[in-house]
């Protein structure tokens, strides 16, 4: 069944911005958006009945992407972020055909930046095997990789144990431990977080690798775009009125708006993403 584009009505009202994730990952690009946004509305939409998307096929990826961008854009978001880098490098192609008329920002591994600010040309990747197999982050790489040595760590598992919504468990400390040491055996001094439910346990991962490797997360850049892109689809709204947060989920939306709650400050009612 095929579905007509949106186009964004050029809004006199408050910006709206429609966020997704395969879970409670993107609730890091939230948090910067707000710093970015704070006149906006912001919708959220966390997966988390099929989460990990790193460990499905991209056909299903791309599918459920689809199914929550419409759902976002029905409920009257102007813009849309795709708060996962496996999800971005799966669908962001498809969704901007989709709906050519909306500003959609995607999230990838910041390659770039940390080959920039290495020391010593040796960069490390968390990151879900299924970001580092797609063709999008291959194409990244051999844009941005510019002679840098790159340890690619797929992280299976990791995403999945966060989504639990405790931070620091021996179960996590286990697993960090792990992927961890293959960046330490090659001496990297800078690593990217090429999840974005990696920044949430950026603690544990900073004590394995030692104080002197850098962690970058690209949340701030990501939201910093999406604020450049909405406000340029934003007429004069006038004095700004108090912002809303609404939040949905197809897994347990209780848990959502609890660890929104916990990992943010941030206090919303959470509901059952419709099925499509």
């Amino acid at each position: 069944m095929s579905h007509p584009p949106v186009q964004p009505a050029r809004s006199t009202t408050r910006p709206v911005l429609g966020l997704f994730d395969s879970g409670l990952g993107g609730l890091s690009v939230l948090k910067a958006a707000r710093a970015h946004l704070p006149q906006a509305d912001m919708l959220y939409v966390a997966d988390s009945g099929f989460a990990p998307y790193g460990e499905r096929d991209e056909d299903f990826i791309v599918q459920r992407s689809q199914i929550i961008s419409r759902f976002l854009l029905a409920q009257g978001a102007q813009a849309l972020v795709v708060a996962c880098n496996t999800a971005t490098a799966a669908a962001v192609r498809q969704l901007r055909a989709e709906h050519p008329g909306v500003p959609i920002v995607g999230v990838e591994p910041g390659v770039k930046p940390a080959v920039a600010q290495s020391r010593n040309a040796r960069v490390g990747v968390l990151a879900t095997p299924r970001t580092l197999q797609s063709e999008k982050f291959r194409a990244l790489v051999s844009s941005h990789a510019q002679g840098a040595h790159l340890v690619l760590q797929p992280c299976p598992g990791l995403a999945r144990e966060i989504e639990r919504g405790e931070l620091d468990t021996p179960a996590l400390r286990e697993l960090v431990a792990r992927f961890c040491e293959p960046l330490k055996a090659q001496q990297v001094d800078t690593v990217v977080l090429g999840c974005t439910h990696y920044p949430f346990v950026a603690p544990l991962i900073q004590e394995a690798l030692g104080p002197q490797v850098t962690l970058l997360d690209t949340a701030d850049a990501v939201a910093r775009q999406a604020a450049r892109l909405l406000s340029a689809n934003q007429a004069d709204a006038g004095t700004p009125t108090a912002t809303t947060l609404r939040l949905w989920s197809s897994g347990h939306a209780q848990h959502l708006a609890e660890v929104t709650q916990q990992w943010l400050g941030l206090s919303a009612t959470s509901l059952e993403l419709p099925r499509d």
